[in-house]
Order: structure tokens, then sequence, then C-alpha cells
């Protein structure tokens, strides 16, 4: 009977009621040792009459097993995995050792949690379901993840999750869950739980533990305890209860003892332990002792500790020696070789190659399955226990990139450092260094990585590794605006093409030199198309992107989940690590700088297909923790089209995905380009977005998220009608890319400078930068550069000339917003000159166009200009359409496209009720009941 608990239970009660009628629902429950919290769950069980139950729980011993826990969560729901989709089949599948590990990469933490929120929906279509995971502060830390990407999606869902967590115990769960915070219960029902003693003394342990019920219950047994706590001293409850555990434990026989110790550090299958202990010569049996004693119970062939604590102080508080004993014993009788690799690692005294070598064996097993954190631990273990400086340094190495790979920025460097320290050989050491460097670029200093990326590669003697570390720092230079680096590093990656041996490194290199020599106004889009040719021959997939998709790395270790390059390829063959040099797949540096060359070119034409070429198919082809740079660059490209809706989605998912996995810089960049987005359609809220980016970049050194919010917070003024507001933040514009160098034209604000300078009659100030534009433009040679350029020469002009050129111009580029912004410039010159038939066309289509991007400050200012010349502008009726959240409008767009409800919840990694809930508020928003009236209203046919 649960006793002091009904506010409790009343919030699990509604929960359950939920799950009844379709409402998922999520719960965090905290508290210290003893509190109640197992309870609680047993109870949550009890009330889900009728309803599938799924139970996991967390032990200190199964900690380093990947997903250890999820499949014992999953166990039941697993007849049901051939319903969900193939892919999900294969990461999840791969994750839980149910099938071999498929694909370059592996089950991704991405992969696997979709998998899992997949799979737990199909479950629940049968009859709603509770999950029940206690003590989630042991699991394993890939569990931890896979579950807690789950829980953040359930919506729409009969599924209601209930997770136990340690009070002041770190664990995943702790980020933006519900919680319930269990205290001790109150003196009344200490009262009622302790009737057969003294009301005094009840209220004497009641105040003494505050409440907490184990306490209460082990101190009733010996009240003499209290007086070993001096006089106001709050009572030590976990430590006094792992006491007493332990002294309990003290006065079993040897024999039992023994077999505690074993039960407490194997998995607690009442076999195993009976099998270790014969080969230990102990009697198991003697475990009835223990279980007398209230330690543990034994039921359906398990040993059930009474608490987590009393696991603990069995373990902890034997010798040395006998934990040493137990380990091997274990070893001997596990048929698992991982298992064996682990519990050997921690039965041996000093270094042992042969169990390194297993252990390394147990990292590829992990990292095939996704369990990057595992894998760290596994080559640590490997590392620390190998007799050579060389293989321990590798190994380290193996261990902080697996780390990196788990998302663990500060182990990975502690790793790193430590191997560094051991002066490894020359290609373990330029390992090292690509992986700091890329933990620099995203979660910590720009200018550091830079630093660390050039000397890596000053020091490398392979021109295909040289070339990779050169992009990187390329990569770190751009982020920062540091145009003299760049620069020189892209004049290093010429020296050294010729020598490149594999193509798509060649593509990488000739990239990224031409996008640093564009940032610097040194040239570069010549090389932009020779490597845009290179990537894109006439063949669909090209046959550089077939050898990059199938054979080629590229050089470095791209992001946290994807591991890759000549450097990490030979020291891990050296390594033993042949499950990490499997995930050698298509290196996403390729697709990101291909994305980012074409988006310096800003041409129509069929370079516009590189774009399509590299997302295509993006959840199954992307790794998913390069997903959210990806999507930054296709949101910027897509917002310098007709596409701002995509834009948007897009920026929004990257923004989510960003701060869900702690790519704080790439956040940064992302907030700057939702900024820029919404000054142009006049909302306030970019000013919050610019103000967070700033706070970011300022800090990180992230310049050129500097640079486009500072943009964003001039062109929502602009926007506005508001010159005096946007000058000082052009000019402070103007004064940043002087500062850092920047000189390609299609950062810079003279064009809006330019306009702003007119209106408020510094003619001659607008023209003197609008020709010095001009000459920038001019040398970049890009059509996009040149029409604003033009534009910006016609407004500070008195040339028609110059507007007619701008419009030419744009004919090559996608921009309608830019479009749109020339023709609003040259109609009010036209109706300046008098020429107001002429003015009226080019109004006409600039209250147009910004009417249908949804520009409307813009578009109030075209129509005010076209109202002068005497005709009132037809405006465009705002649709309901334009009311959809991002989220909304992506799936709305998705399911357009002609993808059902269950492909569309697998691309967002939600599940197929949530599709359907958000599906519903759509029509329900459009006045609408189906897809071929969805298509109307977006009024849209995606290419």
């Amino acid at each position: 009977m649960l006793i002091g608990r009904a506010a409790e239970r009343r919030v699990i009660e509604q929960l359950i009621a939920g799950a009844r009628v379709g409402a998922a629902g999520v719960l965090l429950v905290t508290g210290e040792p003893g509190i109640g919290k197992t309870t609680l769950l047993d109870e949550a069980a009890a009330l889900a009459t009728g309803l599938h139950v799924l139970r996991a729980r967390g032990t200190e011993a199964e900690r380093e097993l990947p997903f250890g826990a999820l499949l014992q969560l999953l166990r039941p729901a697993l007849p049901h995995l051939s319903r969900i989709p193939s892919a999900q089949q294969s990461a999840l599948s791969s994750a839980l050792a149910l099938g071999s590990a498929t694909g370059a990469g592996g089950a991704d933490r991405f992969g696997v949690g979709a998998a899992t929120l997949s799979l737990l929906c199909r479950y629940a279509e049968d009859a709603p379901l509770v999950l029940i995971i206690d003590d989630a502060h042991q699991l394993d830390r890939p569990s931890a993840e896979a579950l807690l990407f789950a829980a953040r999606r359930l919506v729409a869902d009969p599924i209601v999750m209930l997770i136990s967590v340690r009070a002041n115990e770190p664990h995943p769960f702790e980020a933006d869950l519900p919680q319930l915070q269990l205290g001790g219960i109150p003196l009344e029902a200490a009262r009622q739980l302790m009737w057969q003693l003294p009301g005094e003394l009840v209220e004497q342990l009641h105040r003494s533990v505050a409440g907490n019920p184990l306490a209460l219950l082990e101190l009733a047994d010996d009240p003499d305890r209290l007086q070993r706590v001096p006089p106001g001293v709050p009572l030590p409850v976990p430590t006094m209860l792992a006491e007493g555990f332990a002294a309990r434990a003290s006065q079993l026989t040897p024999d039992a003892r023994a077999a505690l110790l074993v039960a407490a550090i194997d998995e607690c299958e009442l076999g195993a332990v009976t099998r270790v202990c014969e080969e230990l010569g102990v009697d198991v049996a003697a475990l009835a002792e223990a279980e007398a004693v209230g330690l543990i119970a034994v039921r359906d062939g398990e040993v059930l500790f009474r608490h987590p604590l009393v696991r603990s102080a069995i373990y902890t508080t034997a010798a040395p020696a006998e934990r040493r004993t137990a380990h091997a014993a274990v070893a001997r009788t596990t048929p698992d070789p991982d298992r064996r690799a682990w519990h050997l690692s921690e039965a041996v005294l000093g270094a042992d190659d042969e169990v390194a070598a297993g252990l390394v064996v147990a990292a590829e097993h992990a990292a095939a399955r996704g369990a990057h954190a595992v894998a760290a631990t596994a080559y640590e273990r490997a590392g620390r226990l190998s007799q050579g400086p060389q293989d321990r340094a590798r190994r380290l190495v193996a261990a902080g990139a697996a780390a990196w790979s788990a998302g663990l920025p500060e182990r990975a460097q502690a790793l790193l450092d430590d191997a560094l320290a051991l002066q490894p050989p020359v290609e373990v050491g330029l390992w090292a260094q690509e992986i700091r460097g890329d933990i620099e670029v995203k979660c910590g200093s720009p200018r550091r990585a830079r630093d660390l990326l050039v000397a890596a590669a000053a020091d490398c003697d392979d021109p295909d590794v040289a070339t990779g570390l050169l992009a990187d720092a390329v990569g770190a230079c751009f982020r920062m605006c540091d145009t003299a680096a760049g620069l020189e590093a892209a004049y290093e990656l010429d020296r050294l093409l010729p020598d490149v041996q594999r193509p798509g490194l060649r593509v990488v290199g000739l990239l990224a030199g031409g996008v640093a020599k564009i940032l610097a106004g040194h040239g570069g889009p010549t090389q932009l198309h020779e490597a845009i040719a290179l990537a894109t021959p006439d063949q669909p997939n090209g046959a550089v992107a077939r050898a990059t998709s199938d054979q080629l790395s590229g050089g470095a270790l791209a992001t946290p989940d994807q591991l890759s390059g000549a450097v990490a390829r030979a020291s891990l063959d050296q390594s033993g690590g042949a499950a990490l040099s499997a995930q050698l797949g298509r290196d996403s540096r390729w697709e990101l700088w291909v994305l980012l060359g074409a988006l310096c070119l800003r041409e129509a034409g069929p370079r516009r297909t590189l774009r399509q070429q590299a997302m295509l198919d993006r959840p199954g082809q992307v790794a998913m923790a390069s997903l959210p740079e990806l999507l930054f660059v296709v949101g910027r490209d897509d917002a310098t089209t007709d596409r701002w809706a995509d834009a948007e989605a897009s920026y929004d998912e990257a923004i989510h995905l960003a701060r869900e996995t702690g790519q704080t810089a790439v956040l940064a960049m992302n907030l700057a380009g939702m900024a820029w987005l919404w000054s142009h359609q006049g909302r306030a809220e970019c000013q919050e977005l610019a103000a967070e980016c700033l706070r970011i970049c300022t800090d990180r050194e992230i310049r050129l998220g500097t640079v486009w919010s500072l943009f964003a917070l001039g062109d929502l003024e602009l926007g506005r009608g508001d010159p005096v507001s946007a000058l000082p933040q052009y000019e402070h514009l103007v004064d940043v890319l002087a500062e850092y160098g920047i000189r390609d034209p299609d950062l810079s604000p003279v064009p809006e400078l330019v306009e702003v300078y007119v209106r408020m009659g510094r003619v001659d100030d607008a023209q003197r930068v609008a020709q010095q534009h001009f000459e920038l433009a001019a040398a970049k040679g890009q059509p996009w550069s040149l029409a604003r350029a033009a534009r910006a020469r016609g407004v500070a002009g008195d040339s028609e000339q110059d507007f007619l050129l701008a419009l030419h111009h744009h004919e090559e580029t996608l921009d309608v917003f830019e479009l749109a912004r020339t023709r609003l410039a040259y109609g009010a010159w036209l109706r300046r000159v008098r020429r107001r038939v002429d003015a009226r066309t080019q109004l006409r289509l600039a209250v147009e166009g910004f009417d249908a991007l949804g520009a409307p400050g813009w578009a109030d200012q075209a129509a005010a200009e076209l109202k002068a010349t005497g005709e009132t502008a037809r405006r465009r009726v705002p649709s309901t359409a334009d009311e959809l959240t991002p989220q909304e409008r992506q799936i709305a767009l998705l399911l357009v496209d002609g993808r059902s409800i269950r492909e569309t919840a697998a691309r967002l990694f939600l599940s197929p009720k949530t599709v359907e809930y958000h599906l519903r508020k759509v029509y329900a928003k459009l006045g609408i009941h189906s897809r071929t009236e969805l298509a109307g209203h977006l009024g849209t046919t995606r290419t």
C-alpha cells in the first residue's frame, strides 16, 4: 500500500487516464535514495490495468553495456519491429545486436532514437502504453539518449513515460522534461508506517531523516543508531543506509558474502550467478542468508536487490582482491566476448595487451551500434592497459574520437591531451589534432581550431591528409572571418592540389580555397566553377559524386558523429579498429563545401542541382550530427529564392537539432539566418534571435554570425521605413567588415546604406559608396552581386541604365526579394522623373513580389509609391497558410510532396500520430479536408 503519497499518486493517475484517451505524457520523478521513487513507479504499474507496461531499470554493473537498458525495455515490443520504416529497423536491430550492423556508419543516436519512438508508437496502437524506467541515472548512455529522444517527441500518442532518477546524480534527462520531485512523507504517514513505535520516537526519526521512508524503516530497526550523530547535525541518510547494508552483509557467512558479491557484479539472472559461484567453488544456496536479512529477494529466476544502495554497498565494501577474483570468474563463465573483456579489465593488475585487445574489439562493436560513449570507455581502458606507448597513444586517440562522437567534448579533449603527452607517431598525432580542431570549431574557439589545423597540416607529408586539414582550417577562418589566414590556407591548398590523389578531396580543396579567396576579395569564382564542374558531370550523380559516396572519406573528422579521414583510417587499422574504419562513408564536408560554394556563386541554372544532389534523401544519407549545419546552408539558399517558408522550416529544424546536440556554433549561425529572414518579413522577434546570436558569437569569435545579425537588425528598420534607425546598424556593419578585411560584396550592406543615405539627403555619400561597391562587385563578377551593385548606383545616381543592368543580372539569379527591391527602386526613380505609366509597371510587380513572399513592410512601401503615381495597388489577401507554424508547414509540404504519414513522421523524427495531430491543426486553420486542397492553399510544387 502506498502511504503518504496521495498528491503524487493523483499526478500518475491523471497521466495514465490521459493515455487511455490518446494523450501522451512524460514525467521525471526525482528524489534522494530511499525516498520512494520505485514504490511510486510500482504503484503506476498497478494503476495501468489493461494497458501495455514496459519496464527497465538501470544498474551500475551494466552502465557500460551499450543499449542494454533499451533492449530490456523494448524486448516485449520487438515482434512489432518489422512494422517500422526499414532504415529505422536496421538502426535499432544493429543497436540491440539483433543483427549485424548495416551501412557505413552503423547506428547513429538519432536513427536509434527515431526507431525507438516508431516502435513504441506501433506497440501503443494495440493498447495504450506505460513505460517505466527506474534508476535512469544508471542507464547506459546510448539507451538514455534514445529514450530522451523519444520522450521529447511524444505529443499525440497514448504513451506515458515515467522515469526515476536519483537527485544530484548526473543524467541526460534533466534537460526539459516535466518533473516531480519527491520529498519526505508527512509525519502522519510516518506514524502510519511505524505504528508499532512510540509517537515521540517516530517524530524524532521523522525529523532526523526528513521523512525518508526507507531511512525510517531501516532506523526503526535500530533507534540507537541515531546516537552516533552529533546533536544538531543532519543525518546523512544515503551514507548511513549504505553503512547499514554493509554492516548487515558483514554478518553473513563467507559463501553468502561471495555469492552476494557475484550478484552485485554480474547481471542478476540467477542462472548466471549460479555458474559463477560454481566456478568459485561457492554454494549459491548461501544467498538465502542474504534474503533472510532483507538484502535481496530471489523471484522469477532473478536476484533482486532491495535498493540500489544495497548493491553499491556490497560491491564497494568488498576487498579489492575479492572484487578482482569475482570479475575473473564472471569473465570465465560468460559467453559474451564483450562482457568478458569488460570483466577481465576489472580483474587484471597492471598492463595486459591481451585484455586490451579484447577491449578494442568491444569498442568496435559498441561504435558500430552507435554507442560511442561506451566505445570511448572501452578504448580508454584498452589504452591504459596497453604496454607499448604507441599502442596506448593510438587507443587513447580512438577513445577521444569516440567521446567526441558521443558529444562529450571535455572528455574527448582530456583523452587527446593524454595521448599527445605520450609523443605518439606522426599519423596518430595528426589524427588527434584533426579531432581537437573539430571540437574547437563547434564547441570552443575557431581561432584555436585554425591554429591547430594549420600547424597539423604543416607537419603532414601526405597531400591528401594536409588538404583535409587545411579545408577544415578554412572552415574555421570562414566562421571567424579571418580573411588573412584563410587566404594563406587557400594558397597552400593551391600548392597541394596537383598532388592530391582522391578526386573528392580535390573538390573539397578547390571549394574551400575558392570560398576563402571570395571572402578576402582575391578572386575565387573561377575556382568554384572548376570544382562544381568536377562535382557535377553530365551523369546525374557524377563520377566524383559516386566516388565520394562509395570510396572517399575526405581526410578529417567532419562531425561529432562521423569518424573519417586518412589519418583515422591508418591509425585504426594499426590498432584493430576495423569497425570504426567501416564508418568511413561519404564525407559530410564534401556536401557542405559543395553547398557553400554554390551559395557563394548565387547562380540560377544547372549548378542549382548541387543542392538537390547534396541533400537527396538527407535523413538516410546525411550524418545526423551534420544535419543542423547542412540545414543552415539549405535555409540560407532558400532565403535567397521565393521559398521563404521552406527556409524558415529548415532554420527551425536546425535550431532545434543544434540545441539538442549541443552544437552552439551551428545554433548561432541558424539564429542569424532566421533573424535575417524575419527582418525581411518585418517580424520584431528577429531582434531576440539576433541578440542571442550576438551573445554566442561574441563569446566564440563567430564573426560571420555577427555580420549577419547586424545585417538583420538594419534590414528590419529599413523594411519598417525607418532609415534613421537603420543607419547605425549598417554603418557599424561596414566598419566591422573593414576591420575583418572582408571584401565579399555579398556580405556588404552598401546597397541598403545607399538607400538610407539618399532618403536622408546625403547624396554625395551615397554616390561615393555606391561606386566603390560597384567596383567590388565587378571584381567578383557574379550576377547577384552585380545586380545589387547596379541598383545601388542607380539609386545614388540619375541613370536608368543602372536599373536596366540590375534587372538583366537578376535574370541569372533566383532571388525574388532582391528583384522586388530593384523594381521598387526603379519604379520610384521613374515616378520622380514623371514617367508614371512606366513606374506603375515596376511598382505593381514589386508589390506582387513582396506580398507573395510575405514581406508586408516592403509591400507597403511599394504600394505607397504606386499610389503616388495615381494607382491603388491590388494587394494579396493574407492567406491562412501564413499562420502555419514552421513545423506545420514542413509537415504539410512533405505530405503535398506525396509522402505518407509514416514517411513524413520518419523524416521529421516524429510519431505518425503526432504528424496526424499537426495535420488536423493545418486543416482546421486552412478550412480544408484533403491533400489536394492543401496543395492549392500552399500554392507550391516542390522540385
